[in-house]
């Protein structure tokens, strides 16, 4: 069993490396030590290398976003839901881009196989909610939906942002029409 104070140092510390890679994906271990309020000696016995920490902020992020399917599910209609959510996971995954470069081949393709599930997981809830009330038509496929929303986050995200046109247009290709 983890002690109360070392799983608070761990969620400092995947705090501050989330806020420190979203300013600067160059950002050193000792800069997120400092930032977290906690000793080199603690951050390393966390995540004994750089590319782990960044694994452990990708990981907890996709963690993070999987769990707000069922809240979004109950305030919003499901197309909707799934547009905020949609959002939600493009402005992640445009950070994850960012921080590319520090992660060797193994390390994207780590993280591309710890997320694909969860995140199909949540798109399937997200389409079936809205195939169950019919405003989603019933062939719509989690891996396509995904497929598709990967050109969202390469877009670039300039005052001309063209992710949200895109986003609507594949909703639109998902709704039921009479």
């Amino acid at each position: 069993m983890v002690r109360s104070d070392a799983r608070e140092n761990r969620a400092r510390i995947l705090a501050a490396a989330r806020e420190a890679f979203s300013e600067d994906g160059a950002a050193s271990m000792n800069q997120i030590a400092q930032r977290a309020g906690v000793g080199a000696g603690t951050l390393y016995r966390n995540f004994p290398t750089r590319e782990a920490l960044v694994l452990a902020v990708y990981q907890d992020e996709v963690t993070r976003i999987v769990a707000t399917v069922p809240d979004l599910l109950a305030r919003r209609p499901p197309l909707e839901a799934l547009r905020d959510w949609t959002t939600d996971l493009v402005d992640a995954m445009r950070k994850k881009h960012g921080l590319g470069d520090a992660l060797s081949p193994g390390a994207h393709q780590a993280i591309s196989e710890q997320s694909y599930g969860p995140v199909i997981t949540a798109i399937t809830e997200l389409l079936d909610a809205g195939k169950k009330d019919g405003s989603i038509r019933p062939d719509a496929d989690p891996g396509d939906f995904l497929q598709l929303t990967g050109a969202l986050w390469r877009a670039p995200a300039t005052p001309e942002d063209r992710a949200p046109r895109m986003l609507a247009l594949v909703l639109d290709g998902l709704r039921t029409h009479p």
